[in-house]
C-alpha cells in the first residue's frame, strides 16, 4: 500500500469514529486539570429524571462548581447544576440536587480509600452521552495542587509551546 492510499484510510476510518450521532459533550470542567492533578478517572452512570434528560440534550449544564462524595455507602454528584426544561411545567426538576451516581461494589470500594485513606478528591470531568445515547459522568481521582505546582505546570506548558514554535521555525 502507497503512502497516499494508506493516507485516505486512516482519514476515512478517523471521520467513521467522530460522526457517531449519538456521542454529544454536554459539561466539561476545564478548571478541574489546573486545580487537580488527576491520578485516575472513571466512568459512572448517573440517575436523572425525565426533564433533566431532555434539558442535557439541549446542551446545558454545569460542573464546575460540583463534586462527588460517598455518603451512606453510596456515591453522589453534589451541587451539580442541570437547568429547568422550559416544556416540563407540570414536574420540573430540582436544579442542584444531590445526583446519584452508578458504579460497582469493587469501584466504590475503590474510590472509598482513595478518599478516605489516601487523602483524595472526587472531581467531575467531563457529562456526556456516549454512543449508545445513555448520560455519563466521568469523575477523577485526585489531588489538589498547591501553588507552586500550578506555576511548575505552567512553566512545563509554556515551555512546550515555545519547543513547538521553535520547531516549526527552523523545520
Amino acid at each position: 500500500m502507497d503512502f497516499a492510499a494508506a493516507l485516505t484510510y486512516f482519514i476515512l476510518m478517523a471521520k467513521k469514529k467522530n460522526q457517531d450521532p449519538n456521542f454529544k459533550l454536554v459539561a466539561e470542567n476545564r478548571r478541574a486539570r489546573h486545580d487537580y492533578a488527576i491520578e485516575d478517572d472513571l466512568e459512572c452512570g448517573i440517575v436523572l429524571h425525565g426533564s433533566e434528560v431532555k434539558s442535557l440534550r439541549n446542551g446545558k449544564a454545569n460542573i464546575a462548581e460540583s463534586y462527588a462524595a460517598i455518603e451512606d455507602g453510596e456515591l453522589w454528584l453534589i451541587n451539580g447544576y442541570i437547568p429547568a426544561y422550559a416544556q416540563a411545567k407540570s414536574f420540573p426538576h430540582e436544579e442542584r440536587r444531590k445526583r446519584k451516581l452508578l458504579v460497582n461494589r469493587r469501584e466504590l470500594a475503590r474510590l472509598w480509600n482513595a478518599t478516605r485513606r489516601e487523602g483524595m478528591t472526587l472531581v467531575p470531568l467531563r457529562l456526556y452521552f456516549n454512543e449508545k445515547g445513555i448520560a455519563k459522568l466521568k469523575i477523577g481521582i485526585a489531588k489538589g495542587k498547591k501553588k507552586a505546582d500550578k506555576r511548575e505546570t505552567e512553566r512545563k506548558r509554556d515551555w512546550q509551546r515555545q519547543k513547538a514554535r521553535l520547531l516549526r521555525e527552523r523545520g
